[in-house]
């Protein structure tokens, strides 16, 4: 780490400098990125990336521990006051080290010499527009997030946890309905053992390579698959469920209302079988929620749904609102599904709200509505009631079945 000027009260900080490295090691660093490791004292890395360096730099060789997160402040304090380098992979801001180090120490603590990510040459590669892919990582997180970018047309790459990844991915996209999918492995990106491997997802039958790969799709629906675009209002058939949901027109509607803004958290408590915490987060890939359910059966399908929608980092709490809020981080909005006439569920969800956040209750029942209009009254907002009919068979004829009306309150705080 090198010194650099007082801050605050604090006086000097230590700063950290990171290196982005490809697979082409030594020979692919410009000139400040191999400065920065030969004056280094302490080189950290992976195990990988330190061979990369090897012989080019008399500094102490540190791996990471594992696991790395929980370790990383103690790491850097035991190395305070010497000349600290960060090795990365690629581009160090893209769910790379630097990133994390950014968030755990503060960006002002670091100095980053970014190597090409290897989503920037795998677009090389494949003659990609680099603002038209979208980029899902699956090292350290469920792959079953590629599933909310499924749609015909897009383009993915996906890098991969290891060897197995692509198999999985393949395996993955044939079940979503996108079997015919082009798949294509490119390895060791920018290193002189680069290569690339083209199938279908349907037709991928290839063992395990290397770990070091990218996997690049070129989404092709196939006839029949199902349509789950972001907008609020899957149909209702998109989620297994037990007839405790949210129906679709109803949903978008409490969906609009609630008013969704990239990294914002929802609490969906009741939630039911998950659809309008599910729903929230494929609004948007920084968003968050939390859904709150007691009954076991519903709790286990809100798991089953969320990771076939493509958002398995739904947040689940088993248990009844409010005992089951305590402790939970402060919403940003809720939605309240079910159990909106229990005891203190609503007070307890207003309270956690900050100001400008969002609230937003539905009822089907006299009570339900009793508890809404009580509410209202305290607090302002709005309510709206919604019917909603579907064409069914009567007779050899057609008519309209009614369900039954929701009411919906609204309430900015």
């Amino acid at each position: 780490m090198r010194r650099t000027g007082p801050v605050g009260n604090d006086g000097p900080v230590d700063r950290i400098t990171v290196v982005g490295i490809g697979a082409d090691g030594w020979a692919g660093l410009a000139e400040p990125a191999r400065a920065a490791v030969g004056a280094a004292e302490v080189v950290l890395g992976g195990a990988r990336q330190l061979d990369l360096v090897a012989g080019h730099t008399k500094a102490e060789p540190r791996p990471w521990p594992s696991p790395m997160l929980p370790a990383l402040a103690e790491v850097v304090a035991e190395l305070a006051g010497r000349r600290v380098c960060v090795l990365a992979s690629g581009d160090p801001m893209l769910h790379g080290i630097g990133a994390t180090l950014a968030r755990v120490l503060g960006p002002e603590r670091l100095d980053v010499l970014p190597h090409p990510s290897s989503v920037s040459l795998a677009c090389a590669r494949l003659g990609w527009a680099l603002d038209a892919v979208e980029v899902v990582s699956a090292v350290a997180r469920p792959l079953a997030r590629v599933r909310r970018l499924l749609a015909p047309g897009v383009r993915l790459l996906v890098l991969s946890e290891d060897g197995t990844t692509p198999g999985a991915l393949a395996a993955l996209l044939a079940d979503a309905g996108y079997g015919g999918s082009r798949v294509t492995v490119l390895a060791q990106l920018g290193g002189p053992a680069e290569r690339r491997t083209d199938d279908t997802a349907r037709e991928w039958a290839h063992p395990p390579g290397d770990a070091l790969n990218v996997v690049a799709v070129e989404c092709v629906a196939d006839p029949g698959a199902p349509a789950s675009g972001e907008t609020p209002g899957l149909p209702d058939d998109a989620y297994d469920h037990d007839g405790q949901l949210t129906k679709r027109e109803v949903r978008a509607v409490a969906l609009a209302h609630l008013a969704r803004r990239p990294g914002e958290l929802l609490w969906d408590v009741g939630a039911g079988n998950g659809s309008v915490g599910i729903e929230w987060l494929r609004a948007h890939r920084t968003c968050r929620a939390v859904a709150v359910e007691s009954d076991a059966a519903r709790a286990d399908r809100i798991v089953a749904n969320a990771d076939a929608l493509g958002v398995p980092h739904l947040r689940l709490v088993r248990g009844r609102a409010p005992d089951a809020l305590a402790g939970l981080p402060a919403p940003d909005a809720v939605f309240i599904g079910g159990g909106i006439t229990s005891a203190g569920v609503l007070d307890a969800c207003w309270a956690a709200l900050a100001p400008g956040g969002r609230l937003v209750a539905n009822a089907v029942t006299l009570e339900a509505e009793a508890v809404l209009a009580d509410g209202r009254a305290r607090l302002g907002g709005e309510l709206t009631r919604i019917a909603v009919a579907r064409a069914a068979p009567v007779g050899g004829f057609t008519g309209w079945r009614p369900a039954m009306p929701v009411t919906i309150w609204s309430v900015a705080k």
